[in-house]
């Protein structure tokens, strides 16, 4: 069964930086990481889960437009692991942020939540003035 275990969340002080690392374990021989389309997901406090980026194994990434320039979405397949480099936070990012990902079909167009098939558990992001 595959997992995702997010990490590198916390507090921060508007303005400032924070890089979540999200990293994959229990995957099949047949299906490695880079045949799987991953995504950041977030959920601000008393809102919805909303998409943040999804990124493909050839390294082709999409973002929601409020974070497009701020936010860098990478991955090391070697490593199983995939990365969000989160710049220049505001308020508005503080949400519990999550990492998923499903094998097979087109990146790009997957933006909701049941385009995808594995979820981690969520870290928590805390942006203070």
């Amino acid at each position: 069964q595959v997992q995702l275990v997010e990490s590198g969340g916390g507090s921060v002080q508007a303005g400032g930086s924070l890089r979540l690392s999200c990293t994959a374990s229990g995957l099949h021989p047949d299906f490695p990481l880079t045949r799987a389309c991953m995504g950041w997901f977030r959920q601000p406090p008393g809102q919805e889960r909303a998409w943040v980026a999804t990124a493909s194994s050839a390294d082709s990434t999409y973002y929601v437009a409020s974070v497009k320039g701020r936010f860098t979405f990478s991955r090391d397949d070697a490593k199983n692991t995939a990365y969000l480099q989160m710049n220049n936070l505001t308020l508005e990012d503080t949400a519990m942020y999550y990492c998923t990902a499903v094998f097979g079909g087109f990146c790009h167009t997957r933006t909701r939540q049941d385009d995808f098939t594995y979820w981690g558990q969520g870290i928590q992001v805390t942006v203070s003035s």
